[in-house]
C-alpha cells in the first residue's frame, strides 16, 4: 500500500508513527505550514513536520490545497489511500477521489457525538465519562463519512483536556493501522453515522474559558479540566485576571452571590456558584506561574465576601 499521510499537531504524530512501523510504504507527508511560536516569534515546524523529516519522507505543506499545484504534487505520489489525523482543514472533492481506496480520518470523539475541530475538549467540558477514536471514510461534510472502526476508552475523573489527548491518539495510531489493513483485505464494512444522533465539538476560542459563576459547581470544574491546557479557564479579581488550572465540586450548600469567596485557606480557594460551590486548588496569577493556593497566598490577601468576576474585569 502505498499512503500519504495529512496532520500536523502532536495528537497526529502517533498516527504517522504506527503508518511507519506498519508493512505498507509512507510516499510522503502533507503538513500545515511553519507558524511562528513562542516569545520570540520565530518559524517553529509543527510536529509530523519532524517526524516526517527524522524519517526521511517527503513533505508538502501548502498555503492553499485548493490548487492545481498541490493536487498535481500529491497525485504525483500515486496515493492507493490518504490517511488524515488532525490535519486542520477540510479536504475537497479532488482530493477525496484521489486515491482509489479513499480517504481514512482518525476522529477523536464516538461519532457521531462530537464532529468538529475540538472533540477531546468538549467530551472532558460536557461530563462525559468515555469517549474514544472513529476511524471513517471522509466525505466533503465536517465528520460526516461512514464510519469504519470505533474504539471507546474512559475519561477518568481528574483527567484534563491535556491528559486524555495523548492516550487517544495513541489509540488512533493502533485503529488507523488496522482499518487500513482491514480495508487492504476487503473485511471491513463502513456505516453510515446516525445523523439524527449528531453533536458539534466546534473550535476554541480564548474567550470560551471565561468562567460564568451562574453555572452549577461540576460544570464550572469540568470546564477548567477541558479547556488546560489550552485556551484555559480564567476569572477576574478586581482588575487582576487569574487562570484557573485545577478545582473541584463541593457539596456545600451556599445562598451568596455567585463568584463570592466563601472560605480562604492554604488548601483551596471556595468560591459559590449558580449550584454548590467550586474549591480552586491551583491557580496562576498574571505575569506569574501555575501555583498551589498555599503558594499563592504568600503573594495575594484574600478576605471571605470578596468577589470574582466573570469574563470582564470590575473594579
Amino acid at each position: 500500500m502505498r499512503i500519504v499521510f495529512m496532520g500536523t499537531p502532536e495528537f497526529a504524530v502517533p498516527s504517522l508513527q504506527a503508518l511507519l512501523d506498519s508493512t505498507d510504504e509512507v510516499v510522503g507527508v502533507v503538513s500545515q505550514p511553519d507558524r511562528p511560536k513562542g516569545r520570540g516569534h520565530e518559524l517553529a515546524p509543527p510536529p509530523v513536520k519532524i517526524l516526517a523529516q527524522q524519517a526521511g519522507i517527503p513533505i508538502l505543506q501548502p498555503l492553499k490545497i485548493r490548487t492545481p499545484d498541490f493536487l498535481e504534487a500529491l497525485a504525483a505520489w500515486k496515493p492507493d489511500v490518504i490517511a488524515v489525523t488532525a490535519y486542520g482543514r477540510i479536504l475537497h472533492a479532488p482530493i477525496l477521489n484521489l486515491p482509489p481506496m479513499g480517504c481514512v480520518n482518525v476522529h477523536g470523539s464516538l461519532l457521531p457525538k462530537y464532529r468538529g475541530a475540538a472533540p477531546v475538549q468538549w467530551a472532558v467540558i460536557n461530563g462525559e465519562s468515555e469517549t474514544g477514536i472513529t476511524t471513517m471514510l471522509m466525505d466533503e461534510g465536517m465528520d460526516t463519512g461512514s464510519m469504519l472502526l470505533q474504539e471507546s476508552i474512559p475519561i477518568l475523573p481528574d483527567d484534563t483536556a491535556g491528559t486524555l489527548a495523548p492516550r487517544l491518539a495513541s489509540l488512533g495510531g493502533r485503529l488507523l493501522v488496522e482499518t487500513i489493513s482491514r480495508l487492504k483485505a476487503g473485511t471491513i464494512t463502513p456505516m453510515t453515522q446516525d445523523h439524527a444522533r449528531a453533536t458539534l465539538a466546534p473550535l476554541l476560542k480564548k474567550e470560551d474559558g471565561a468562567i460564568d459563576w451562574s453555572t452549577d459547581a461540576q460544570s464550572i470544574a469540568n470546564r477548567i479540566r477541558g479547556l488546560s491546557p489550552w485556551p484555559g479557564a480564567y476569572t477576574f479579581y478586581g482588575q487582576e485576571r487569574w487562570n484557573i488550572w485545577k478545582a473541584a465540586a463541593a457539596q456545600t450548600p451556599t445562598q451568596e452571590q455567585p463568584g463570592t469567596l466563601l472560605a480562604v485557606t492554604k488548601q483551596s480557594l471556595t468560591v459559590s456558584t449558580g449550584g454548590g460551590a467550586l474549591e480552586i486548588l491551583e491557580i496562576q496569577a498574571a505575569n506569574s506561574k501555575r501555583m498551589s493556593i498555599a503558594q499563592f497566598l504568600a503573594g495575594h490577601r484574600l478576605n471571605p465576601g470578596e468577589q470574582l468576576w466573570a469574563g470582564v474585569s470590575r473594579s
